[in-house]
């Protein structure tokens, strides 16, 4: 294999072709796209152009590229859900290494059939847990283990999703059912789930969790809505919710504030115009009231986690706050630390350390010094695909920072239990049981 490794790329939506496939154009010498893949021709289409990709390397779908001898050295899979197994084993017999999407699945039992077939092929199965790789939290990372605040004995978690992302993604969009995709917790969270638990170096020994589904159904529509916010919606003024302020106006995502990237080329695939965006709010999902659509997953649910060394963690997701961004507070024997990170408010990033002494000794870690780019989840985008790059070519080592496949499915097991809880009314859920009932 060469320095420059070549990849073939199932599934071109925000994350197969906005994100990772740009990573070709951010580290030409050492990534190449040399194939792609997905059941929207417009799609292969335009990435075939942007990439020079030869029309015999385009196909309909990942199940046709997966017939064809093996195309390149790895395979982004970033297909739906539920796929991502199904495509994963046929790819890993193929001997491509994998940097597969998060989740890994909603079915644990795939997670083992899964690890068993990487390892008998001796592959490579990075999972795209990008927060690990971000400038902040391996600041975070350094300072914890450099026992900056001694021992971790307690950590307050907040995942902001943002009421404009949920409304998005988990209510109009491809998350919104979790019986054809994911539960929100696993969808959403199995970030958080890996990250605090990375961070700290804990363990989960068992877990509770409540939430459900609390505004975006039916029983709530305001008086005068409609079934799509253009079809003369009484209540369309005063609706923070409305798809055409969302998508055009808004002044962070919306088209007329120069936006012609998430999530408008989720509308419009490829280059969004206003003419695209308009037909995408009349006709397709995305200009549906929130009120009425077909979704079940929850808007808003908390954890408890119990450590295996008796400490412990609580951890909140929400989809009604006004920014999208992760917080948290981690508290330590010896003193406190606090992380924010804001992925679209650059200001609002901080890393806090407070000592315990007299005084109070705070430091604040200079973000700016971090990073030259932010962008990307907080910069971790691109600097996973890069470290992908280099452990496939053997630049690199696999280093304890990196999220293999067995590293990354306890926090699926955490996420799954922490369903298993929330449907049963907050049932404590044993892990070693949860998971060897899982096996049997």
């Amino acid at each position: 294999m060469g320095t420059c490794v070549t990849v073939a790329i199932a599934g071109l939506g925000s994350r197969g072709h906005d994100v990772y496939a740009q990573a070709a154009k951010v580290y030409p010498d050492k990534i190449k796209i040399a194939a792609v893949a997905d059941t929207d021709p417009a799609k292969v289409e335009y990435a075939a152009r942007e990439f020079g990709i030869p029309k015999e390397s385009c196909f309909a779908s990942a199940e046709d590229m997966l017939q064809a001898d093996r195309l390149a050295d790895a395979m982004f899979i970033a297909t739906q859900d539920r796929q991502h197994v199904g495509h994963a084993i046929p790819a890993l017999e193929k001997g491509y290494h994998l940097l597969l999407e998060k989740p890994v699945s909603p079915d644990s039992e795939e997670f083992q059939t899964l690890s068993r077939t990487a390892k008998e092929y001796k592959r490579k199965v990075i999972v795209c847990h990008v927060l690990r790789y971000t400038p902040i939290y391996r600041k975070v990372k350094e300072l914890i283990d450099a026992g900056e605040i001694g021992d971790i004995v307690s950590i307050a978690a907040v995942e902001n999703v943002g009421w404009f992302h949920q409304a998005h993604s988990f209510v109009r969009g491809n998350w919104a059912d979790a019986d054809k995709t994911s539960p929100m917790i696993l969808q959403k969270s199995c970030h958080d789930m890996d990250l605090y638990l990375w961070l700290a170096g804990k363990t989960c020994k068992s877990l509770s969790s409540y939430g459900n589904t609390y505004l975006f159904k039916e029983e709530h529509a305001p008086r005068g809505s409609t079934m799509r916010c253009l079809d003369g919606c009484a209540a369309k003024e005063d609706c923070p919710f409305d798809a055409e302020a969302i998508y055009m106006d808004n002044k962070l995502i919306g088209y007329n504030s120069g936006n012609r990237i998430w999530p408008l080329n989720v509308l419009a695939p490829g280059e969004p115009t206003e003419e695209k965006i308009r037909e995408a709010l009349e006709t397709g999902r995305y200009g549906r009231c929130v009120y009425h659509c077909d979704n079940n997953v929850v808007d808003h649910q908390v954890v408890n986690l119990n450590m295996t060394d008796g400490t412990t963690m609580s951890f909140t997701m929400c989809a009604f706050s006004a920014d999208t961004s992760r917080y948290a507070r981690l508290m330590g024997t010896k003193g406190e630390l606090i992380v924010n990170m804001d992925v679209n408010t650059f200001e609002r990033n901080e890393i806090v350390i407070r000592k315990f002494n007299p005084n109070i000794t705070e430091t604040r870690v200079d973000i700016a010094s971090l990073s030259d780019d932010f962008s990307g989840h907080g910069g971790g985008d691109m600097k996973m695909v890069e470290e992908f790059a280099d452990i496939v070519s053997g630049r690199m080592p696999e280093s304890p920072n990196v999220t293999s496949l067995d590293k990354s499915l306890e926090s699926h097991y955490c996420a799954l239990a922490a369903e298993e809880s929330r449907i049963h009314g907050g049932a404590v859920i044993e892990l070693d049981t949860f998971c060897s009932q899982i096996s049997m």
